[in-house]
């Protein structure tokens, strides 16, 4: 995929039982994806999630996964750019938390921190590394509109994806004009496993909608993609808004 706007034949999910990620994949799959890897931690939903993408014609292959292990991430990453070039990397792993336990038992916090910050700072490098050595390819981050701005309600999570959101931005600009193309998707509520026992927020979205605008992203060569669109508007009034004011938003 040496065109950055062209539509990878390769894909590399880290995050592999992602109901984002694995739509996406089907969509790319769709399009002209033939090779898939799924890294993840070994499970029957890894296996699971698969089996029904072989089932719609691709190559698919599992790879260990640990986000919380950032010494395993060389290898794991290594061992499928030896299997071939990557067009797409799709960073989408991450934990919600519980904001209400978390602020009560700091550990539990800090997982949150370590698997959607720490543990991509690790894995993002190495992949962007390896896509470097190979002189093209994308890497595509899932952040959310969390990070633009963090609320009561879920500040641990949106402080986490603020780090997330702001290092991808930086390693876009680090790998700009080397081949390698970084975008970052930012969507707001997304109806899933996750988010099922949470009320649904204004705007919500869905995975399929998601995937539909990193293909719209990946054509364009966009460096940053909000889902829905509108978001981008709503959330930059609500960057600017006075903060006396933004802690009396029910919200």
């Amino acid at each position: 995929m040496k065109d950055a706007t062209a539509l990878p034949q390769s894909l590399l999910v880290l995050g592999g039982t992602s109901e984002i990620a694995l739509a996406t994949a089907r969509r790319l799959i769709a399009r002209r994806t033939r090779t898939i890897w799924l890294a993840g931690r070994p499970s029957p939903a890894l296996d699971q999630a698969a089996e029904q993408l072989r089932a719609l014609g691709a190559d698919v292959r599992t790879v260990a996964f640990d986000a919380l292990d950032p010494e395993s991430h060389e290898a794991a990453l290594g061992k499928v750019f030896a299997e071939g070039g990557i067009d797409l990397v799709l960073l989408a792993f991450g934990i919600l938390g519980d904001q209400a336990h978390d602020e009560r038992e700091p550990l539990r916090a800090v997982r949150v921190a370590q698997t959607n910050y720490t543990g991509a700072v690790s894995a993002g490098l190495v992949a962007a590394r390896a896509l470097q050595t190979q002189g093209h390819g994308s890497l595509v981050v899932l952040s959310s509109a969390a990070g633009e701005r963090a609320r009561r309600a879920d500040f641990i999570y949106g402080s986490s994806k603020a780090g997330l959101d702001a290092f991808a931005q930086g390693l876009g600009d680090a790998l700009y004009g080397t081949g390698v193309h970084v975008m970052v998707v930012r969507p707001g509520f997304v109806r899933t496993r996750m988010t099922a026992d949470l009320p649904a927020a204004p705007l919500a979205t869905t995975p399929e909608a998601v995937a539909t605008a990193v293909e719209l992203g990946l054509r364009r060569g966009s460096e940053t993609v909000w889902v829905p669109g509108a978001l981008r508007l709503v959330m930059t009034a609500l960057r600017h808004t006075p903060r006396a004011l933004f802690r009396r938003l029910p919200i």
